[in-house]
């Protein structure tokens, strides 16, 4: 086992036993419960040992565990506390942990804006938790928003499409328009209330009789887009994520705004209140809840809320 794969689990085992499950390690660390077990099977099948011990009240150290849990406890508040005495030396660059096609596809085409503001800020993105507490954490969050929790808009589900293909749609008869095109299937807003995909989207709509849930699926939404770019498929996919390519004419919607739905759920915000003293961090802060409201009122202008 590799120091790297090493370290990454047994930061895994010392979350999960601390929070009491996979799914608060998991949510600490920005990856799925899935993962956050593989990479404790890992260590488990390198060892040779059970690290844990699954029960009604939780998880809990194995026999095997229980000695080393003091030093894993002890090392991992070091390296938090090292990550804290660099972070002083960082004044001017923020950590974001935050959705991987939310930043691909909603903050990066902004950023740039931000800078011609403040040019001396550096970011550093990432989508899983190293060692160190980020700046701020972004999500599409279905869990309760808290004290701290700063709604950033919720999306807006639709169709979507590139240019050609809109052109085809629109020469086909309207009962027709989406016979032949091959759909993609976006599992990143699967256990999101209130996401639609094409069988229910067409249920309500039509334009197709046939096979709606034929079609490729993807975990991630900017590959999906980038197929549908490329004449390739239509996808249904958040109207906020969409819009950089739709204002590039790289995307386009092949059906009127109106049909979609909203998500149940809300991109949100949670910074650090340690962070928040540094003034970069609450300049952007203040930046990204504005851009938020921006995204916001679009959306609402075009679903005709």
């Amino acid at each position: 086992m590799d120091h790297a794969t090493h370290l990454r689990s047994l930061q895994a085992l010392e979350l999960a036993v601390r929070a009491g499950s996979l799914k608060a390690a998991a949510e600490r660390l920005g990856v799925t419960p899935a993962a956050v077990g593989q990479r404790i099977r890992t260590l488990e099948d390198y060892l040779g040992v059970d690290l844990l011990v699954r029960g009604r009240s939780g998880i809990r150290p194995a026999p095997a565990l229980k000695q080393a849990m003091p030093h894993l406890k002890t090392g991992f508040a070091e390296l938090d506390a090292a990550a804290g005495i660099l972070e002083l030396q960082r004044l001017s660059e923020i950590h974001i942990l935050a959705d991987p096609d939310w930043a691909a596809l909603w903050l990066e085409p902004r950023l740039d804006a931000f800078r011609a503001l403040r040019p001396n800020t550096e970011f550093r993105m990432s989508s899983e938790a190293p060692p160190g507490a980020p700046d701020c954490e972004i999500r599409l969050d279905v869990e309760p928003g808290g004290k701290d929790a700063i709604d950033l808009f919720t999306d807006y589900l639709l169709p979507v499409s590139s240019p050609e293909n809109t052109r085809r749609i629109n020469a086909l008869d309207a009962a027709d328009r989406l016979e032949g095109f091959p759909l993609l299937h976006l599992d990143a807003y699967r256990n999101v209330p209130g996401a639609i995909f094409w069988p229910d989207w067409i249920a309500a709509h039509g334009y197709r009789k046939t096979a709606p849930e034929r079609g490729i699926r993807y975990a991630r939404i900017a590959p999906a887009l980038e197929a549908v770019r490329s004449d390739a498929a239509l996808a249904i996919c958040g109207l906020a994520l969409a819009a950089p390519g739709i204002e590039t004419g790289d995307l386009s919607l092949p059906f009127p705004a109106t049909a979609g739905a909203w998500l149940g759920a809300p991109y949100r915000a949670r910074f650090r209140r340690e962070s928040l003293r540094r003034p970069p961090v609450a300049r952007f802060r203040d930046w990204l809840v504005a851009e938020g409201r921006k995204t916001q009122a679009m959306l609402e202008e075009k679903a005709g809320a």
